[in-house]
Order: C-alpha cells, then sequence, then structure tokens
C-alpha cells in the first residue's frame, strides 16, 4: 500500500494499522542531475562519481552512484509511505553489493519484519535492487513508529535546474603556465580599468605598463587603495595620446598586448586600424566572447560584437577563422562553428544563409581550416540537440556548437546581452584578427572577466608565437 495518492495528499499509517509483512516500494532511474545534485548536498566529490575521465580508468569502467543515494531513497520510502509521516529513525544498517550505474532502475523497497508493541517500535528488511533483479543493497532499519494519523497536502518541490559554472576559471587555469606577457594598459584612470590590470598582475597573467596621465593614474591607484609602485608608468597628456603611445609600444616590441583603459573603443581602435600602426594583419579585426553559460556544457565563443557591423563574406571568413585560432589556444583542436541565421535552410531573401552556405563550402575547399563548420543553422539547433532532432538536421555542429558566428554585430550584441542578463552568463572578451591580441573591459566587468580577458590574450600570444602564427602586415 502506497501512503501517497494521487489526490495530492501524503498519509501514514500508524503503528496499529502496519502488520509484520506489509512492505511498501519505489523506483527511481539513476540520472546524471541525481548524481551531481547528491555531490553537491554532501560535498562528496569523489571522482568515482563525478569524473568521467577517472570513473572510465576504474574498476567499473563508469560514473557511478554515490552508496548513500540508494540509502537516501530508503529513508524516502520509510518517511512518505511504510509508516510515513510522523516516523523517527532509530537506526540502519546497509550492506552494498553491486553499483549503481547511470540509467540503471532501482525498485528499492521496505518489509515489517517485527513490532515491538511496548516501544512502537518497528524492525524493517530494507532492499534496493536494479532493473535485472539484481540485488545492490540490502540492510535494516529500526523506526518509531507514528501512533497518530497524519494526513497532509503534499508539498509541491520547486523546479530546478543545474547551473554548471566554471568555465572562465578554466580559462585562468589554462593560462597558469606560459609566462605572464607585456600588456600596455591604456588610459587606466578609473578605478574599475586599474583593479583589472591589478588582478590580472597578481594573477601573474600580465606585465602592465600603464600609459595615460600619470597623475590620474596615480589619483586612481589612491581611490582603489593599490599599491602601483612596481608598475611602470607612462605619461601622456590625454586618452588620445595614450591609445597612439601604448600601439608604439606595441611596434616597438616593448608590449605584447593592449588592454583597454578609461577611454571609448573606438578611440583605441582608430589607432589600431590605421596603416602606419604596424598591428594589421591581412585578416579583418574582430571581437569574439568567451562565455560561460550556466546551462551550456562548455565554453561558447560569440562573434562578432564590437567591431564589424554588417561583415561581408570575405570579413566572415576572416572572422571565423580567428575565432577557430582562438578555440585551438584553448585546447580545442577542432572547434564546432555554427554560422546563425533565422532559419536553418537556405533561403536567398535572407543573405545571411547564403553567407552560411558559402562559408561552409569554403572550409570544404580549403579556405577555412581548423574547425568543422555547418549553417545556416538557427540558434537553437545551434545550441540544442532536442531542437536539432525535432527539426531532422543531421550534423556534427547542431546542439554541440562550440562557437556560434553572428550574421552581424546587432544579432551578435544582442545576443551576448541577453545570455548575460537573462541566462546568467559571463564573459571574457579579446579583440583578435592584429599582430597583437587586444583586450576590451567594461565599466560593468567583473574581476574574473577582466582577468579570464588577460588569460585569453596571454593564451592566444603564447600559441602564435608556438605556432609560428605571425602574420604579414598589410602594405
Amino acid at each position: 500500500m502506497s501512503a501517497t495518492g494521487d489526490d495530492g495528499y501524503i498519509e501514514n499509517r500508524t503503528f496499529d494499522e502496519i502488520q509484520v509483512g506489509d512492505q511498501a516500494c519505489l523506483e527511481k532511474r539513476l540520472t546524471m542531475d541525481d548524481i551531481k545534485l547528491f555531490a553537491i548536498m554532501s560535498g562528496d566529490i569523489n571522482p568515482a562519481h563525478v569524473d568521467d575521465d577517472f570513473a572510465r580508468s576504474s574498476r567499473f569502467q563508469e560514473v557511478i552512484a554515490h552508496g548513500m543515494w540508494g540509502g537516501a531513497l530508503i529513508s524516502t520510502v520509510l518517511g512518505t509511505q511504510l509508516p510515513g509521516p510522523g516516523t523517527i529513525y532509530l537506526g540502519q544498517t546497509l550492506s552494498f553489493h553491486a553499483p549503481v550505474n547511470l540509467g540503471d532502475v532501482l525498485k528499492v523497497c521496505v518489509r515489517v519484519t517485527a513490532k515491538d508493541e511496548a516501544k512502537k517500535q518497528l524492525d524493517l528488511e530494507c532492499r534496493c535492487e536494479n532493473q535485472k533483479g539484481k540485488a545492490v543493497i540490502e540492510g535494516q532499519a529500526q523506526v518509531l513508529a507514528p501512533t497518530e494519523k497524519i494526513r497532509r497536502p503534499r508539498t509541491v518541490m520547486p523546479e530546478f535546474r543545474l547551473a554548471e559554472r566554471g568555465r572562465l576559471h578554466e580559462i585562468l587555469t589554462a593560462a597558469d603556465h606560459p609566462d605572464p606577457i607585456a600588456m600596455a594598459v591604456v588610459h587606466p584612470v578609473d578605478r574599475e580599468s586599474l583593479l583589472g590590470a591589478v588582478a590580472a598582475t597578481e594573477h601573474g597573467l600580465i606585465k602592465p605598463l600603464l600609459v595615460g596621465p600619470a597623475g590620474k593614474i596615480q589619483a586612481a591607484a589612491d581611490a582603489a587603495e593599490v599599491d602601483i609602485r612596481d608598475f611602470e608608468v607612462i605619461d601622456t597628456p590625454h586618452s588620445h595620446a595614450a591609445a597612439e603611445k601604448a600601439v608604439a609600444l606595441v611596434r616597438e616590441g616593448r608590449a605584447a598586448s593592449l588592454m583597454k583603459g578609461a577611454l571609448h573603443t573606438d578611440e583605441l581602435m582608430r589607432e589600431v586600424f590605421k596603416r602606419e600602426s604596424g598591428l594589421r594583419t591581412e585578416r579583418c579585426i574582430s571581437h569574439v566572447m568567451a562565455f560561460d553559460v550556466p546551462t551550456y556544457p562548455r565554453p561558447l565563443f560569440i562573434t562578432d560584437a564590437a567591431i564589424n557591423i554588417y561583415p561581408t563574406l570575405a570579413h566572415k571568413r576572416d572572422i571565423v577563422q580567428n575565432v577557430i585560432e582562438l578555440a585551438h589556444a584553448l585546447g580545442n583542436t577542432d572547434p564546432k562553428v555554427a554560422i546563425l541565421s533565422a532559419v536553418e535552410t537556405i533561403n536567398p531573401k535572407i543573405t545571411s544563409t547564403l553567407d552560411a552556405a558559402a562559408l561552409c563550402k569554403m572550409a570544404e575547399r580549403g579556405q577555412i581550416t581548423g574547425g568543422t563548420l555547418d549553417g545556416p543553422l538557427a540558434f537553437d539547433n545551434a545550441v540544442s540537440e532536442a531542437a536539432a532532432e525535432a527539426k531532422h538536421i543531421v550534423s556534427s555542429v547542431a546542439g554541440r556548437a562550440d562557437i556560434l558566428v553572428a550574421p552581424d554585430l546587432e544579432a551578435a550584441n544582442m545576443l551576448m546581452k541577453q545570455l548575460t542578463y537573462l541566462a546568467d552568463a559571463t564573459g571574457a572578451g579579446i579583440v583578435l584578427g592584429a599582430r597583437v591580441p587586444i583586450v576590451l573591459t567594461s565599466r560593468a566587468d567583473e574581476a574574473i572577466t577582466r582577468m579570464a580577458s588577460c588569460a585569453l590574450a596571454l593564451l592566444l600570444a603564447d600559441y602564435q608565437q608556438r605556432h609560428g602564427a605571425a602574420r604579414k602586415k598589410e602594405s
């Protein structure tokens, strides 16, 4: 008999109602969410339960449930069915006979074996068996049974969604080994930009050159209560001169990267785009955001939301190649690139679908290398395997994209901000395609975002140096 019916109530069975031999059962399939939630609740992050790579090398060859997950299900039966609400646990013994694997369906049963009238105590036999009928857990429980009838409305528990975090921290971890990069920080005359440079320095990511009005930089340091005595400060009269000087430092070989401080992006990029800057290459300069989206199982790169307003097909080819190179620098040797549009079919009236088809053909002919491209793909088909399957899209990219290439700046910018404000995503931004990486920061950026952006610059510069990726300057 179950103490929980379909009427929305939960009801117990009192000591007097229970007879020796009575039993109650439930069935539960083990999912990865069950394992993760149990690990979060208990703090038990034994790699046998949460680390696929480790689990494959263990005696069981795959991730298994925590042993006490099955014990918790026994407690569920005792507390909700037999005897139900009002039950007081006195003791429990458990023997574990076999692992519970992902997808296993446990049948969890308790059976009354003895009653103590004087103490109102029950002894119960407990057994968990898998879908093959094999006992995985057995034991004995002792409880005090309720003596009064309890019938209560069933509590409706909130729905949950596991929010995976840590992608930006993974970027920082990946940047632990290369030597710090010399970075010209342009016009860091406010608290936020200066703190970003200091934090990145403390984490061994950069060796900063602070370029701007020395008095204002020191005032910002005083306001932020940070010591910059060991930092090199290169005095300039104003922000425009700071941008010009920072670019010159790169041209002279003193800086291997740039970071925007308290000046407008256009003011810095105007200097970068000048032919005489020495920073132009044969590729189009583009921007990419590396996003940590809690509901997505991998880092997500989105391009271009800051530089190219309405990119041509030739621009898009470079934008894709730039971000593929960044993915390689982070260890992804074959990133999956989704070329986004409003639909997943080619429509001559929608230019982005034609561009997507052309880019995929360019990849087939070797004009884009290092990644797997597919498109056009609508956003849902790019990030959701279920959506792709529903539309019968057969693709190694659909539903598993590492990179999203938006049709234009407007679409990319809106997508980024939607993820940030509606999906609790955090991202680190960087400009690619120039001779050196360029970090673009915002006053709203958190410290982790600023540091992760510097880490991206460090990793890309290290990758380019190791792989001889220096490109020809534009004449």
